[in-house]
């Protein structure tokens, strides 16, 4: 039987000059299978979307979830493995019902473990009528939107840290179109999603044209985005 995997590779192998992005994965569907065939399929976005949501098992218990910290690290550790420049997003819930400052810690010292790429942090909101909204052990509201603010100026370091490291890499980018105020060109990589991650915004005299593709030299990067320039193809060898 046909599995995800078999398709993904199927449609890399049809003809044409396009870019397959799937956005999540539930970890168990997460396989090794899965990895190697991204690796080796160059029309699929080197981007992997792996929710984990908790920072310690008890909690993902509570939240009868199938997976544990340990398997997910694993997982982690073989994607990276297998597709070094791979961009691991994912999103996680703090102020679940019976959260402890101490499992929050764990949280906390999950994400600087994994160093995500991206991550969504999202304070518990209990819905009326599902076994979470009845739990003993609700959050205030204060609380579960500090432990949230902790976590993304948290992710907010390791982002910009990790944008860093691409300044005075060569880039592959798709232009989306113009900033009317700083004159740049919006931009973005296999790495980034439309409308919802940053940009790689380019300085260049010549126009540049939205759906088109470019080659751009990073020479700048901030919290959430890059800077750059348009080099010509025979440029890249000694640009990087």
């Amino acid at each position: 039987p046909m599995d995800f995997a078999d398709l993904l590779e199927q449609v890399n192998n049809l003809p044409g000059d396009f870019l397959i992005r799937f956005m999540t994965s539930h970890p168990k569907d997460a396989t090794q299978k899965l990895f190697e065939t991204m690796a080796r399929c160059e029309k699929v976005a080197p981007v992997l979307h792996l929710p984990f949501q908790a920072g310690n098992d008890r909690v993902l218990k509570v939240m009868n979830r199938v997976y544990d910290r340990a398997g997910y690290l694993d997982k982690v550790r073989r994607l990276r493995q297998a597709i070094p420049d791979v961009v691991i997003t994912s999103d996680v819930i703090v102020g679940f019902p019976g959260e402890t400052e101490e499992d929050f810690e764990q949280l906390c010292e999950f994400v600087r473990t994994v160093r995500f790429e991206r991550l969504g942090c999202f304070a518990f909101s209990p819905e009326e009528g599902t076994p979470a909204a009845r739990m003993e052990g609700q959050l205030p509201g204060e609380e579960k939107q500090r432990r949230a603010d902790v976590i993304m100026d948290l992710q907010a370091r390791i982002s910009a840290q990790l944008l860093e490291k691409k300044v005075g890499s060569v880039q592959t980018v798709i232009c989306d179109g113009v900033d009317e105020e700083s004159g740049l060109y919006l931009c973005r990589s296999a790495a980034d999603a439309p409308e919802i991650d940053g940009n790689i915004c380019v300085a260049s005299e010549a126009p540049l044209y939205p759906g088109e593709f470019y080659r751009v030299k990073i020479d700048e990067s901030d919290m959430y985005d890059l800077f750059g320039y348009v080099v010509e193809e025979n440029e890249d060898e000694s640009a990087q």
